[in-house]
Parts: C-alpha cells; structure tokens; sequence
C-alpha cells in the first residue's frame, strides 16, 4: 500500500536552509571543539565517545533552537536595532543559547533509543549499537549489550550535563539566564516525566486516545515547541501576553508535530526518516495513531494489530499487513484529521497573538515545517 503525505511547501524558516541553523551548527560546533581537550586530557580512549556524538550531532532538523530564536523575535527582540559588538554579543548569546537545546535533545535520543531498544537513529546505528558492535569489535569479554547500554546512558548524561553548561556560558547577561534558566529546568523536569508516562503505557499494553494525548503534551508538544519558545521569550524579557499567546499556538503545534512523527514512524519512507519502515510497530508504540486504530476496529482487526504490535521480528509483510489495518479502520485518516485541526487551532492563535509580523511569518512557516515535513 501507499502512503501519501501531504505537499511540503517550499519555504523553510528556522530549518535545514536558513542562516539560523546555520548560526546554530556552528556553535554546537564550537562548543564540543571546547569541550574536547578536555574529555581526550582525561583519555585518549575517549575519543570513541566524540566521534559518535559528532556524527549525531551532524544531523537533525534543529527545530527547538528555532522555535527557541522566534520565541526571542517574538518577544520584541530585534536584530536590527542591536549594532556594533554589544548587539553582536547579544545575537551570539541567543543562538548560543538555542543551540544548547540540541545537547538537550541528543540527551534525550540516546536515552528514548536505549529504553526502546532502537537500531537506529538519524539514519544511523543508535549509540547503544554502536558501542555494542565497538565492544564485539575489540573481543573484549563481558556482554556486549551491557556494555553498550551503559556508554549510551554514560554519553547521554553527558550531554544533559552540557546543554546546561552551554546555556550558562552562552554570553547573555545573568538576569536574562535567570529567567531562561527556570523555563530550562521545567522543560527537562517535564520530558522526563512524558518518557515515564511513555514508557508506562506501554508497560500497561493501553491504547486510549486521552492517555496517549496526556503522553504526547509532556513528551514531545511542550518540550519540543512551547517551552523552546517561552525560553527565547524569556530571554528577551517577553510580557505575559507574549507567553500566553506562544503556548496558545505552541501546544496544539507541538500534538500535531508528534501526530505526525507517529504517521512517520509507521508508513515514512527509511530513507527519509531514518528509521526502518514500521520500527514504531516493532517498539509497539501506543500512539495516538495507534489508540485512534484500535477505537475503530473489528474485533478481528484489533486482535491482529495487538498480537502483532511490539514484535521485534516483524517483517515487512507483518508491517503492510499493520498499516493496512489501520489504513482500514480509518485509524489513519482520523489521526490526519487531528493534526489539521490542532495546526489550524494554533494558526488561529498565531494570527492574533501580539508578535512582530516578522516573526508570526517565521513562525507560520515553522509550523508547515513541523507537520508537513517529511523527515
């Protein structure tokens, strides 16, 4: 069967061609280029750690540093007014901070790829494999795996420990880190917290649409856009309305981004997402896509994707056999229904919010990319 995605338009503000994601990969850059000396000053058999992480950290669609830079646009700050090297430092210091949500985020891969045993991440072997086949590699005696998966959860702490180093070394001034620095602390207390509930319902074998919605807001719609964008808001000294207004059209934006993602992780293209196709199925992933499915079928369509869902074996037949399922119900057309209704809920509330018409542009177009996209 055919899955087909809808149009990708052809702007992209805040993503792959923009010169803030370029600002943002050379500061990540930077950062780890600081930060080598140091680890290879400890060991030279820590090089194996850096090598992975710069090949992680290579890829990725650097939407939270965007989100985080428009969140700053939003709140009045304006590049144009900030000349000379005060204004300069000012700019280094916002991309700066964006960018160490990156650190965040592969913190966050590694650790998701380990609990749910994933293969590969960004087109590549995922960091527990890596070191898993780096331990097979050498003959060294011992599990392969345990040794992969504590370098994995090692290296993971390791850039959550950076994400807050690169945001308090970022250059802006104390009182500006002072208000991102509680809305930093929130959003890493909440993702933590949707990973549980995440990891939870799947321990429970549960598929309803409230629970996996209740996953989705903390795991992925509030950490992935509101709270990068209330963390630019708060750098620039946003007023409260400004706040409002970005979680009006940052949480439905965000629900509709991860509906999308769990579209991606069952019908998306490998070469694209960089995921086996069906690897969600294989997880046995209860996502909304998958509650949505299971709210529609028959008896006998509900057995067959239960027994199938979180089979590690399951192969391309099983995967088409799934998919047509819930192609079937109707599971997948109510899930595209879903993410058009919450992107128009938050272009509603973008329209009217009290942004700059520079930024409520950018973050129009941020949220075609979020929900259209194809990787």
């Amino acid at each position: 069967m055919t899955y087909e995605r809808p149009p990708t338009p052809g702007y992209d503000l805040g993503m792959s061609s923009s010169p803030i994601r370029k600002e943002v990969d050379g500061a990540l850059l930077a950062f780890v280029a600081r930060q080598r000396p140091n680890l290879l000053a400890i060991s030279d058999e820590l090089a194996p750690l850096m090598a992975a992480l710069d090949a992680l950290l290579a890829e990725g669609k650097r939407l939270r540093p965007a989100f985080c830079y428009w969140g700053w646009r939003a709140a009045g700050a304006v590049e144009e007014d900030l000349d000379g090297p005060p204004g300069e430092r000012l700019h280094e210091g916002i991309v700066n901070a964006a960018a160490s949500l990156e650190l965040l985020q592969a913190s966050a891969l590694i650790h998701d790829d380990v609990m749910d045993s994933s293969d590969t991440r960004r087109g590549q072997p995922s960091m527990h494999r890596r070191f898993e086949a780096l331990h097979r590699a050498q003959g060294w005696p011992g599990p392969a795996r345990a040794f992969g998966e504590g370098t994995a959860i090692l290296l993971g702490d390791l850039c959550l420990a950076w994400s807050g180093e690169m945001f308090e070394t970022c250059g802006l001034d104390e009182e500006r880190r002072r208000r991102g620095r509680a809305v930093y602390d929130l959003m890493r207390t909440e993702v933590m917290c949707g990973q549980y509930l995440d990891m939870l319902e799947g321990t429970r074998g549960e598929a309803a649409v409230d629970t996996a919605l209740r996953v989705v807001e903390f795991k992925s719609a509030k950490y992935t856009i509101e709270r990068p964008l209330h963390l630019g808001a708060a750098l620039a000294g946003g007023a409260p309305e400004v706040s409002a207004a970005l979680t009006g059209y940052g949480v439905p934006l965000g629900i509709a981004f991860q509906l999308r993602d769990d579209v991606l992780g069952v019908f998306g293209d490998p070469a694209e997402t960089g995921k086996p196709a069906g690897d969600d199925l294989r997880e046995g992933k209860r996502t909304v896509l998958v509650a949505l499915t299971l709210e529609r079928a028959t008896p006998a369509q509900a057995a067959a994707l239960q027994r199938r869902l979180g089979d590690p074996g399951l192969d391309r037949p099983g995967v088409d056999e799934l998919r047509q399922i819930i192609t079937d119900t109707g599971g997948l057309a109510a899930c595209e229904a879903m993410i058009a209704r919450y992107t128009g809920d938050a272009e509603r509330v973008l329209a009217a919010a009290p942004v700059p018409e520079e930024a409520r542009a950018a973050l129009n177009a941020l949220a075609v990319a979020a929900t259209a996209r194809r990787t």
